[in-house]
């Protein structure tokens, strides 16, 4: 449990900060009242989102089945975030910039609008939300601790709030890549656990092997770095 509470608690944590970027030039716009309502009402949705999708999965009275269902969405959005923290790590991707995204989003000519403005941050927030509600409908439906993992996710949010009203900037020096990597191996190991549970696959050492999946997939996102880095450098040199 711990292990999951954990994983909600970071992804949340990135995802929020930036729709707090977003929420942050809107607010600078149009001000506070009307970006926090903005955010309010996406987070609002996300708590229905969120609610829906639990009775949904529970209403899956075979366990292998919701296994399955969960360990496929865990697994690709494991890969996803893995993959592109090891793409970034290696130099083949651009850093994720909350400065240079700040900065995009001041520019934009509608964001001085009222209407469209208060869709940014609408939007912003929704869009980030719904990775976190993913996480939190998996893993707390999986782990039959779906307030808990909602709660970790509350949690986060909490402190990206008080982060950014103590900073009133973009959070620029959040280690957004790093957590990737770590929550992307976390959750590729929960979904490739979960997979191979629910096709019948005994783990020789039951929850025990999470650490070892863990701690695979880490490494190797480690080598891939480094190999890719290598290729890079020697690119570079020709």
């Amino acid at each position: 449990m711990m292990g999951a509470l954990i994983a909600t608690f970071l992804t949340a944590t990135v995802e929020w900060v930036e729709a707090y970027t977003i929420v942050l030039a809107v607010a600078l716009s149009i001000g506070w009242p009307r970006a926090l309502g903005a955010a309010g009402v996406a987070l609002l949705f996300l708590a229905v989102l969120t609610t829906a999708g639990s009775l949904i999965l529970t209403m899956i009275h075979d366990l292998a089945i919701l296994q399955f269902v969960i360990g496929v969405f865990l697994t690709l959005f494991g890969v996803r975030w893995l993959g592109k923290a090891i793409a970034r790590g290696a130099g083949l991707k651009k850093l994720h910039d909350e400065d240079a995204a700040f900065a995009g989003l001041r520019a934009r000519a509608d964001i001085h609008e009222a209407r469209a403005a208060w869709w940014i941050a609408f939007n912003g927030m929704l869009l980030e939300g719904l990775e976190v509600w993913l996480i939190v409908v998996a893993l707390g439906v999986q782990t039959h601790h779906t307030l808990a993992a909602g709660s970790a996710a509350i949690a986060a949010l909490l402190v990206v709030c008080a982060a950014g009203a103590l900073a009133r900037k973009p959070l620029a020096r959040v280690p957004e890549n790093t957590i990737k990597f770590v929550v992307g191996s976390g959750i590729l190991s929960f979904g490739t656990f979960w997979i191979l549970a629910s096709l019948g696959y005994d783990w020789p050492l039951g929850d025990a092997a999470l650490p070892v999946l863990f701690a695979f997939y880490g490494l190797g996102g480690l080598g891939l770095i480094r190999l890719y880095s290598t290729k890079t450098l020697k690119l570079g040199t020709v």
